[in-house]
């Protein structure tokens, strides 16, 4: 079982990562999109992660989550991971003091901010949201300084 994380800003390339990681490792990829509680989540999915999917696994047991539904803006199906599946992580929070006690890679993704947000726009058809998620992503690089969590730092754009 090998778990790996991957944290940046919004549109810093982390889920195309992730995808090419799981597939090169055979790994499961878990979207921390899938556990923010809405746009004023990143803080709650980071706690999620930590506590909830991470810890237990590192005990040994299966974790289990129920995973943000964005349409109903409630939390939607149950999901879960065992102790020996190998794990891909990726999203915004991820990468934090306590998630990288259990991570056997974590990196860190940079990009210039206008290429971050074209990246978004596209992906998501507006940024309406940018703002506050900026804010949220700016607490969290704070308080946890992923960069320097990080196994290594590529810088995408």
């Amino acid at each position: 079982m090998v778990i790996t994380i991957i944290d940046g800003r919004s549109g810093s390339g982390k889920t195309a990562l992730a995808a090419q990681l799981a597939n090169e490792l055979g790994a499961r990829v878990i979207h921390m999109d899938d556990l923010y509680a809405g746009w004023h989540g990143l803080a709650a999915g980071s706690r999620l992660l930590e506590r909830g999917i991470l810890l237990p696994i590192a005990r040994g047991e299966t974790a289990h989550w129920r995973r943000w539904d964005w349409l109903a803006g409630d939390w939607g199906t149950a999901d879960h991971a065992g102790p020996a599946e190998s794990l891909v992580i990726e999203g915004c929070g991820s990468l934090t003091i306590e998630s990288r006690e259990h991570a056997d890679r974590a990196i860190w993704l940079e990009a210039p901010e206008r290429v971050r947000r074209a990246r978004a726009l596209r992906r998501d058809g507006e940024d309406s949201w940018w703002t506050l998620w900026r804010e949220q992503e700016d607490l969290h690089i704070s308080a946890n300084r992923p960069a320097l969590l990080a196994d290594e730092v590529r810088h995408t754009g």
